[in-house]
């Protein structure tokens, strides 16, 4: 069952694939064309998609970008079971029953905003980033992988202080947008910090004065461990910090509780639906071993 602050949000459409591209490490690139639901999408919402009529259960993908003008929708996944396997497996043409957009979108607050996007969590970031292009804020985009990258690195032409000499590469489409970006990996790709996406955070903040840092906030998605210490360096720099999570899901519109998380605010520890009411969270409230002291969200 619908919950009653989601009635009326949801919409289903049959979304036609327009394009439908692979890349190394099992990774493909989906638009369809699905204008409803295109309409309405915010970053840090996904959608939840029926992958084959013989697989009843609908599998979740992060919107990685959106055209409510042109009513395209897209995403990037890694066939990785049964489910985006078939869905690897479709082509131009066909059709895909799909229910979103769904979630609570992040809220960007603060003027410099560090987005970091790890593996499959990039897509949010990409999203985030597009919507901040003709905004006031200065966003700084730190992606990370243990794959080849869905795209073609190449130098950024945006100067970043701070940054290591042989992190120079950015993702074309944000350097085309404006956006700086950064890469990092532990696979040696040329261009990208030999590391972690937090090593890039921190010679980025290390080289911000203390007036300066009072205007940053981070938002991540990604793997959990990479949320955990993304969040551990929020509160070393008294950050606030948004984190998009991801959990397996059956219903997606909060009937099931099956997605379930604990979140510690102020009044204690409540379990709440990582669908409906998130997937973004505060990320101290998210990973309690974080000092108390770190500011909220």
């Amino acid at each position: 069952m619908i919950q009653s602050n989601y009635r009326g949000t949801l919409i289903v459409e049959q979304a036609r694939i327009l394009a439908h591209d692979a890349f190394a490490g099992a990774q493909h690139v989906l638009r369809v064309q699905a204008p409803k639901q295109a309409a309405r999408a915010q970053p840090g919402q996904f959608v939840h998609l029926q992958v084959a009529p013989r697989l009843p259960l609908r599998r979740p993908l992060s919107i990685m970008r959106a055209s409510a003008r042109a009513g395209w929708l897209e995403f990037l996944y890694k066939a990785v079971g049964e489910g985006t396997r078939l869905l690897a497996q479709c082509q131009i043409g066909d059709t895909l029953d799909m229910l979103g957009p769904i979630g609570r979108p992040f809220q960007i607050r603060q003027p410099r905003p560090m987005l970091i996007g790890g593996g499959v969590g990039m897509p949010p970031m990409i999203f985030l980033a597009e919507s901040l292009r003709r905004g006031p804020q200065q966003p700084l985009v730190i992606l990370g992988s243990e794959v080849p990258f869905p795209f073609q690195a190449r130098p950024s032409q945006i100067m970043v202080p701070g940054m290591p000499p042989e992190a120079i590469g950015a993702m074309p489409l944000l350097e085309d947008w404006g956006i700086a970006s950064r890469l990092a990996s532990l696979q040696g790709y040329p261009g990208c910090l030999q590391g972690y996406v937090t090593q890039l955070v921190q010679h980025w903040l290390d080289a911000l004065t203390p007036i300066q840092r009072q205007d940053v906030g981070l938002y991540a998605c990604g793997p959990e461990p990479m949320l955990q210490a993304v969040t551990r360096l929020a509160a070393e720099y008294q950050l606030p910090v948004q984190v998009s999570l991801e959990e397996y899901m059956a219903c997606a519109t909060g009937g099931c509780a099956g997605c379930v998380v604990p979140v510690h605010g102020e009044e204690g520890m409540t379990m709440q639906r990582v669908c409906v009411d998130g997937p973004i969270f505060d990320g101290h409230t998210i990973y309690p071993d974080i000092p108390p002291e770190a500011p909220r969200v």
